[in-house]
């Protein structure tokens, strides 16, 4: 039995038995999805395009771009414009005319309606005397058509008022008009439109007399049948040389591969307009078109190979030099007569649209965009040089060939080769499909499709090399325990050179031992004899993820994590603020100044933030340092710590429910710090990201008394200069709301030559800031706008790929609506936005009072129930009080173009 299973699992890992199993599943997925039907599409697109073949000169195409849209006038146009045009095309002798407007609805104008019941109303009276010649063959028949006028008024009126009338008629009739330029030209085609499917009865209407001119009978279904179909209006069609189909049919991934050549409507074939067009430009009719059913469609000599459906697949011709295939003049260039009309002598003029939201865009091998003008270009011009590409009948049976040949080198001639030999004679098969398909495309114009053989080529070489490469990790294991011990030994011996984070690297690519763990131990204490205490941290760490409870790990590692919370920047062994070693491993909590330090809380960009407590009172507090003379020498340093504490100074008179307080400020070799209130809170940089977003009454009121605490500090003279999310602090179980770090980021200014350090946060940065001028306290008003405009759409208004985009975009450019961003705000609360986003500061709020009414009198129209008072603040020291609902918000007042002596920065 055992033997038995032995022999099964043989078999099953056979290389032969997975190619076998590759191919039956690669088999299976082509048949249930469309995926290397698409890699053959491509390839076709590729491959046909990739030709020497050139396009005939004998096609011009006129378009109905955007720049004759803008020119002549909204679409559709009066058709006496379509009408003068082909007038112009047929004094220049253009060949034929191929027009793919669709004329399905006659064009009445209202004002023709009205000149017909004038005509009714007066009723017939003849003139004075014999009627001029009408001007054209136009108005001959609108002439023609009119009542006779007899009994003139007096003084020759009726007279006059006849002619009027009969000139106005024939001027509005602009279908009479465009159909008298048709059959003067005598070459214009104009198209219809089919609904395909199988037809069951009869017609819902037979085709017109004008569309069987066309038609070529045809009863052996030798074309793809049509339900109904869409013709021109009689008045047109009659005028027209010819009437063909303008159906197209997009392949599955709505590219334009193939053109029908007929569309078979209960018996009659109507010819494509492309077929239409070269027929007629070889003075040939609907008569000279030859059915081959099943083979071709000839007209003259030309004979055009097609499949079964009489499905053509053209040549698609590639641009060159930056160039399309076809140049196309705009129709009003030709119209205005920019453009000659004589440059269309004996060419096939195609008239179509390309303009937006009128011409439709269809993907070809060609491109991915070309109107229908174009594509009907490249295929006429396929007609006329028999430019197609051909599927042939053995065809098929090359491509099962050639999937044999595939499959059989999977399943047995593949396991039988090495890795090397293999690789060249899969990659040899592979380009050798591929260049057969494009060489035979290419040059041949014949389509043999062997992107899937290839693809199930490449597929079952990775499926096998794959294989064989799980069945030899069980060899690698024993070489990878050898490798590990060479890691070990390099390790130690990195250890005892004294590169610690080297030997740290060799020894994490070593699994878990018990010697590992006593070399991991060792190498942690060194770590904490050069004082790396979170270095010797990250050690215990990593090996506490092993064996928690080797030996004394826990112990260690408390006290390297101690240690590494409350080492201070600067702080030595005989450092004042310096931790200190006890007997049997305990730690004494460090001093700055008269504050115990308990633990790093973070670190930001002017220093390292401590939680730290005054063991006289019991006040916890938040401690703020900076190493001044790491960052400043000489002078600079001498002036940084002048600025630092005159800065503090200032800061610390600010008392206001809505700033930090300040309560001390002081220096210890060379590390200043200043103690302050600690907050429970976080601050709003969480809170302005999409998904993360506060309520918008909630960011109102918020906002609102930030705007308030600027206010009574600019009263101060104190300018912030750094109003962000990261500086606003905001405890949800109180609702409190405190504006931090007051004129901190003032203290690099006077620094010409240290970079890095923080100037304001460029995205919040006004544009007099960004530009190095004068700020004063509406600068702040101006990042609060910013953080405004953050907090209620999650992105910021200005954004840029570089710093120096960044900064030209806030200087220059004006500030987005927020609507476009959130369309649910309010329109009031989207002008506070722009208000405070204005580039001139003269032009914004001018104090914070004014800007924080404005929010809660939106807010009050948010809640119209009594609950604007939800988040209010009580108004601060010399604050203005809320705005009550029926307040007139101020960005609806007049704004004074004066700065508030307040809001001045002496420094």
């Amino acid at each position: 039995m055992a033997k038995s299973s032995a022999k099964w699992n043989q078999f099953w890992r056979a290389d032969w038995f997975v190619g076998f199993l590759v191919v039956l599943a690669v088999l299976v997925f082509h048949g249930a999805t469309d995926f290397f039907s698409t890699l053959e599409r491509r390839y076709y697109d590729f491959a046909s395009t990739s030709t020497s073949r050139q396009p005939s000169d004998r096609i011009a195409i006129i378009a109905i771009d955007d720049q004759s849209i803008a020119n002549i006038g909204r679409w559709p146009w009066p058709r006496d414009v379509h009408a003068q045009l082909i007038d112009q095309l047929a004094a220049a002798k253009a060949k034929t005319i191929v027009h793919t407007a669709f004329f399905f609805e006659p064009q009445t104008d209202r004002g023709l309606v009205f000149i017909r019941k004038i005509k009714e109303a007066l009723g017939p009276v003849a003139p004075a005397s014999p009627a001029p010649a009408p001007a054209s063959s136009a108005d001959a028949a609108a002439v023609s058509a009119s009542p006779d006028l007899t009994a003139p008024p007096p003084g020759g009126l009726a007279e006059q008022l006849g002619k009027v009338i009969a000139d106005a008629e024939v001027a509005l009739d602009t279908d009479a008009k465009l159909a008298s330029s048709m059959k003067a030209a005598g070459n214009v085609l104009v198209p219809s439109v089919f609904t395909l499917g199988e037809p069951q009865g009869r017609p819902d209407s037979p085709l017109p007399a004008f569309a069987l001119k066309t038609a070529v009978d045809e009863t052996a279904g030798f074309s793809l049948s049509a339900v109904r179909g869409q013709q021109p209006i009689e008045l047109i069609g009659s005028a027209a040389a010819g009437v063909a189909h303008l159906n197209q049919l997009p392949d599955v991934d709505g590219a334009v591969r193939q053109e029908p050549l007929l569309i078979n409507y209960y018996g009659k074939a109507i010819p494509s307009m492309s077929l239409l067009a070269a027929a007629h430009s070889l003075n040939l009719g609907a008569a000279d078109i030859r059915l081959n059913t099943g083979e071709s469609v000839q007209i003259g000599k030309k004979v055009v190979r097609t499949d079964e459906a009489a499905l053509m697949l053209p040549q698609f011709y590639r641009g060159h030099d930056g160039r399309a295939a076809f140049a196309v003049d705009s129709f009003y260039d030709v119209a205005s007569g920019k453009i000659p009309a004589s440059k269309y002598a004996d060419k096939i003029v195609i008239i179509g649209a390309t303009a937006a939201g009128v011409g439709t865009q269809f993907a070809t091998p060609a491109g991915a965009g070309l109107s229908p003008a174009e594509t009907m270009a490249h295929i006429t011009s396929s007609i006329l040089s028999e430019h197609f590409i051909v599927q042939p009948g053995w065809g098929v049976w090359a491509m099962l060939g050639a999937f044999l040949l595939v499959a059989g080198y999977l399943v047995a001639g593949l396991p039988r080769l090495s890795a090397g030999k293999a690789a060249v004679v899969t990659l040899g098969l592979f380009v050798g499909l591929l260049v057969l398909e494009f060489g035979l495309l290419s040059a041949a114009a014949t389509w043999l499709k062997l992107v899937f053989p290839a693809a199930l080529l490449v597929i079952g070489h990775l499926a096998l090399t794959t294989k064989r490469f799980l069945v030899t990790e069980a060899g690698k294991q024993k070489s990878d325990e050898e490798s590990a011990e060479t890691n070990r030994m390099m390790g130690l011996a990195l250890q005892g050179q004294g590169q610690l984070d080297m030997a740290f690297d060799r020894f994490r690519r070593v699994p878990f031992t018990d010697a590992l763990m006593d070399n991991m131990n060792n190498l942690a204490l060194d770590f904490e004899r050069k004082r790396q205490f979170n270095k010797a941290q990250a050690v215990y760490e990593y090996m506490a993820t092993y064996n928690k409870n080797h030996k004394d790990l826990q112990s260690k590692l408390n006290r390297a994590k101690n240690l590494s919370e409350t080492v201070i920047l600067g702080g030595g062994s005989s450092h004042p603020g310096g931790t200190l070693l006890l007997d049997g491993g305990a730690v004494e909590k460090p001093m700055l100044g008269r504050y115990q330090v308990e633990k790093e809380l973070g670190k930001g960009a002017m220093g390292v933030v401590y939680l730290g407590k005054d063991p006289k009172i019991g006040r916890v507090v938040a401690i703020k340092t900076m190493a001044l003379s790491q960052e400043f020498e000489g002078e600079e340093l001498d002036d940084a710590r002048e600025r630092f504490f005159r800065e503090a100074e200032t800061a610390g008179r600010l008392q206001h429910q809505n700033i930090v307080t300040i309560f001390d400020a002081g220096e210890e070799h060379d590390l200043a710090y200043i103690a302050m209130e600690f907050l429970k809170g976080k601050d709003l940089a969480d809170v302005t990201r999409d998904g993360h977003l506060l309520p918008m009454p909630q960011v109102l009121s918020i906002v609102a008394r930030v705007a308030e605490a600027l206010a009574y500090a600019h009263k101060q003279n104190v300018v912030h200069r750094d109003i962000k999310p990261a500086n606003i602090m905001y405890e949800p179980s109180t609702d409190t709301v405190k504006v931090t770090d007051f004129g901190i980021a003032r203290i690099t200014d006077s620094s010409k030559t240290k970079t890095g350090l923080v100037l304001g946060t460029p995205s919040f940065m006004s544009p007099e800031q960004i530009a190095g001028k004068k700020v004063d306290g509406r600068s702040d008003l101006y990042s609060l706008g910013v953080m405004l405009y953050q907090m209620l759409t999650g992105v910021l208004p200005f954004r840029g790929d570089s710093m120096a985009e960044l900064m030209y975009k806030i200087a220059n450019e004006e500030a987005p609506d927020i609507r476009i961003v959130r369309k649910d705000l309010p329109d009031a609360l989207a002008q506070i936005v722009a208000l405070c986003l204005t580039k001139k500061p003269e032009q914004r709020y001018q104090d914070g009072d004014q800007l924080g009414a404005d929010l809660r009198a939106v807010i009050a129209t948010l809640a119209p129930s009594g609950a604007s008072a939800v988040h209010a603040a009580p108004a601060a020291p010399g604050a203005a009080g809320a705005a009550t609902p029926a307040e007139t918000p101020s960005f609806e007042r007049t704004v004074t173009t004066q700065a508030p002596a307040a809001g001045a920065d002496p420094h």
